[in-house]
C-alpha cells in the first residue's frame, strides 16, 4: 500500500474521507525518507510539521542539564509525532525527535493543517481525537511515573507498544521507564523466568 493510501486508511478508522477530502489531504502532504539517527526536530528549532509514521520508529526526548536523555514517547508505524507546544505556539522546542530506524514519514505543515480544518471540517474532528488520544497517553504515563513500580511501568510499555520491545535497545526503553538498562534486564529476565 502506498504511504498516502496508508494514511487515508488510517483516517477512515475515525471518519471516512470522500474523494474531495482525500485529494485535499494528498495535495498538502510531503513524503520523506529518514535515515536512522536523523532528526526531524532538534531542541531550539520551531516544530513546523505534524508527522505521520508510515514505516520505521521515532523517539521524542528531552535532555537534562547533565546531558542525560529522557524519552517521552515513541512513534512507530501508523502513529503521529510532533512537539505540539512548539508547533502551535511557534516557539523553540525543548525536545528532539529522532529516527531510531530508517523511516518513511508523511508531514503536513501547520498552515496546511489549518486549511484542512477550515475547508474540510472533518479533519478538525479527526485531528482533535488524535491529539486527545496522545494527551491521554502522556497523562497516563505521567501518572505511572509516581504511582507504579518499574515492573508495572514495563508491563504498561509492553501493552502500549507491543511491537517495539524487540525493536528498541534496552537503553531506549529504560530511558522511557526512568530506570537503568541493568534494572530493565533484571525485569526482563524475571519475566521470562515466569
Amino acid at each position: 500500500m502506498s504511504p498516502i493510501k496508508n494514511l487515508v486508511s488510517h483516517f477512515d478508522r475515525y471518519l471516512s474521507l470522500d474523494d474531495d477530502e482525500s485529494q485535499a489531504l494528498t495535495s498538502r502532504l510531503s513524503e520523506r525518507k529518514i535515515r536512522r539517527k536523523q532528526y526531524i526536530l532538534q531542541e531550539g528549532d520551531i516544530c513546523k510539521y505534524f508527522t505521520y509514521v508510515v514505516e520505521g520508529c521515532f523517539k521524542m526526548y528531552g535532555v537534562d542539564k547533565s546531558g542525560t536523555e529522557h524519552n517521552l514517547l515513541f512513534a512507530a508505524e501508523d502513529d503521529w509525532i510532533s512537539d505540539l507546544d512548539s508547533l502551535h505556539k511557534e516557539r523553540p522546542s525543548k525536545l528532539f525527535i529522532e529516527a531510531i530506524e530508517p523511516s518513511t514519514i508523511l508531514q503536513i505543515s501547520k498552515g496546511d493543517l489549518w486549511y484542512l480544518y477550515t475547508n474540510h471540517p472533518k479533519f478538525n474532528r479527526i485531528f482533535r481525537v488524535i491529539i486527545e488520544d496522545k494527551y491521554i497517553e502522556l497523562q497516563n504515563r505521567l501518572l505511572q511515573t509516581f504511582s507504579t513500580t518499574a515492573y508495572e511501568r514495563y508491563e504498561s510499555f509492553l501493552e502500549q507498544y507491543p511491537n517495539l520491545s524487540n525493536r528498541l535497545p534496552n537503553t531506549q526503553i529504560a530511558s522511557y521507564l526512568g530506570i537503568t538498562p541493568e534494572f530493565l534486564s533484571k525485569i526482563r529476565n524475571e519475566r521470562s523466568g515466569k
